[in-house]
């Protein structure tokens, strides 16, 4: 009996915490990343990317970024080039006071360098994708889903070898949830989702399901099955460039967790503290 008022004061204190939050869901959307996390924003290969992945950042988040002023800076800089490059002759924005935050105001791709080339080079950069915040749709609670660039440092272009996506393929586990992400040269390819292997073993441009051309496009694998990607540039998908991944269901566990609404998450955590009888 104590166990079961106990549980019914507990759901009405839940029920007035997630009312108040929802009056006031607006005014705390927004978040703070530290950038690096305790690695601050210094030259590590490969951390931010693996950063960011972690994350998910909406319009309106702020990046802080923590550094040595007489070492580095903060330089974000317009282009997926400039980035690639190191390139910081031509900024967006510079800042340099050791303990910048800077607001993402727009939705798509941020680029963020250290104008120190030799600190950028050795991996100070960082990439963000940033989408609007869409009141409906809860950040994640869990880290439910990964991106895959593909084709990693190749990225979406005709390989040396023909197989070479089919190897990046086989790797790798996609489940529901996935992303996949493109990079490549706009004026030279694109991406054509398309239905059946028929299609994709014969390069076959002529009914995709989806086209995308943008040179930075991020695909949400949002069922399972196998889907095919090609180009539609001619010779390109017969020198390789085409991609077949198998996507997997969710993990059972995974799938229980996502029905489950927050206050149900709650209570079945509360439940799992009540005594069992003893025999």
């Amino acid at each position: 009996m104590a166990t079961t008022t106990t549980l019914r004061t507990l759901r009405f204190v839940f029920v007035m915490m997630m009312s108040f939050t929802v009056l006031m869901g607006h005014h705390c959307s927004a978040k703070i990343y530290k950038v690096g996390d305790s690695e601050g924003w210094t030259a590590k290969a490969d951390t931010y990317y693996d950063w960011a992945q972690r994350n998910e950042f909406n319009v309106g988040d702020s990046l802080l970024f923590e550094y040595d002023r007489n070492v580095n800076d903060v330089t974000q800089v317009s282009s997926a080039l400039a980035y690639d490059s190191c390139d910081s002759s031509s900024p967006k924005a510079v800042y340099n006071t050791g303990n910048d935050t800077v607001t993402l105001k727009e939705p798509g791709y941020h680029y963020f360098i250290s104008s120190n080339h030799a600190q950028c080079v050795a991996g100070q950069k960082l990439e963000v994708l940033v989408v609007r915040y869409d009141p409906s749709r809860p950040r994640k609670i869990f880290p439910f889903g990964n991106t895959y660039k593909v084709g990693d440092s190749n990225e979406w272009s005709v390989p040396k070898e023909n197989d070479l996506y089919y190897k990046w393929s086989e790797e790798k586990q996609f489940h529901v949830g996935d992303s996949l992400l493109f990079y490549y040269d706009d004026e030279v390819n694109d991406i054509l989702e398309v239905n059946s292997d028929l299609e994709f073993k014969s390069c076959d441009p002529s009914s995709p399901l989806a086209v995308h051309s943008s040179g930075q496009d991020l695909i949400r694998l949002t069922k399972p099955g196998i889907h095919y990607f090609i180009t539609s540039k001619t010779g390109h998908c017969e020198d390789g460039l085409k991609l077949r991944v198998v996507v997997r269901p969710l993990h059972r566990a995974i799938r229980e967790k996502r029905k489950l609404s927050p206050l149900d998450r709650l209570i079945k955590w509360l439940q799992s503290f009540r005594p069992h009888p003893h025999h």
